[in-house]
């Protein structure tokens, strides 16, 4: 089963091969993503790896997580389930539109 990390605090001159590389010694990579702002194109600081087992994203936590990577210390931790992200993104989706913009006093 694949699991995937979470890596926080990467220099913005860290590449998606350059992760691959980091992880590579731990196992197999199945995916790497950097993330990016879609304007700039530049790092955000943070990026997602999926290593095939669990396994091996355990020993490259617990061997990577608090690591110097491109001069920075990395994070690294499981990934969260994205079901509770999109819970919060719809629970407050009902309130579109319902608040009235265009208020005038009536004399």
């Amino acid at each position: 089963m694949v699991k995937k990390l979470h890596i926080g605090n990467l220099a913005y001159s860290v590449t998606e091969e350059t992760l691959k590389e980091a992880f590579s010694p731990f196992g197999t990579v199945e995916s790497v993503t950097v993330i990016k702002d879609k304007f700039s194109g530049r790092s955000k600081g943070f990026g997602f790896i999926e290593m095939s087992t669990e396994e091996e994203a355990a020993n490259a936590l617990e061997k990577l997580n608090k690591t110097e990577l491109a001069g920075r210390t990395i994070f690294v931790a499981e990934s969260r389930s994205s079901t509770g992200d999109s819970f919060r993104k719809n629970e407050y989706s009902g309130n579109k539109g319902s608040f009235k913009t265009n208020h005038r006093s009536r004399s």
